[in-house]
């Protein structure tokens, strides 16, 4: 019998998670609420889920603390939601390790899209061979079966956003991509599409690899017509895959 998607739903407003719930249910999902950030900290850290949705706003502990904490010790998909509209926040809760950012109000179509990619790209990148595995660079091992990261045998904690960004990049050395061409590719939801939310994640994994921020040599920005930017990932020519 295959084992159902788990879903963690961390808010305090109770009517809004039932209908969120009453949703994920129909979509075949198996979820668990909790309306408490102490409460959905425990649950997070000690439960195995494919996706936590997890508000801002919360007794007890907040959702950025929580967000942080749960980074410390898992690469879990997480799902931002909150009432603020102020990009400052956005950007501190996907530095922070958040996946994806969903402001309220939201149709429920949106959310269960935002879900349904996620969940997909945390089980297709997780879903492979033992023997595929294993990417191996001059300088860095990205390990798809454990989330490990090497760089120049040091372990890198990444987020699991972070982890399939470099491992797209990864994949494809030398190539060069658009940032809609990579979001399509690593989020898979054209309607997402995020300037920002690209450049944020570009940004924090420069400072965990690159030896220079300001002269990056793993990621590379190539301006193109007007303010397109191409990005990629170039290597020495005798790095081995």
């Amino acid at each position: 019998m295959q084992e159902k998607t788990k879903v963690l739903v961390i808010d305090d407003d109770q009517e809004l998670c039932s209908i969120i719930d009453r949703y994920l249910k129909k979509a075949g999902y198996e979820t668990q609420l909790v309306h408490t950030g102490a409460g959905g900290l425990q649950l997070a850290l000690s439960g195995d889920y494919h996706l936590i949705v997890l508000d801002i706003m919360l007794p007890q502990i907040d959702g950025m603390s929580i967000l942080a904490e749960i980074r410390r010790q898992s690469v879990v998909p997480i799902l931002m939601l909150t009432a603020k509209n102020e990009e400052a926040d956005k950007i501190r809760g996907l530095q922070l390790g958040a996946d994806d950012y969903l402001t309220k109000p939201f149709s429920m179509a949106e959310l269960m899209a935002r879900v349904e990619s996620l969940v997909r790209r945390y089980t297709k990148f997780s879903r492979v061979a033992v023997d595929e595995t294993a990417l191996v660079l001059k300088h860095l091992t990205l390990d798809r079966h454990t989330r490990i990261v090497l760089l120049e045998g040091k372990s890198l904690e990444l987020t699991g956003k972070e982890f399939e960004l470099l491992y797209f990049l990864a994949s494809h050395k030398g190539q060069i991509f658009t940032k809609r061409q990579i979001y399509q590719q690593v989020w898979g939801a054209e309607y997402a599409f995020d300037d920002n939310n690209i450049m944020s994640f570009i940004s924090k994994l420069r400072k965990k690899i690159e030896p220079d921020v300001a002269q990056p040599f793993f990621i590379q920005t190539v301006r193109g017509v007007g303010s397109v930017s191409y990005t990629h990932l170039t290597l020495p020519t005798n790095s081995r895959v």
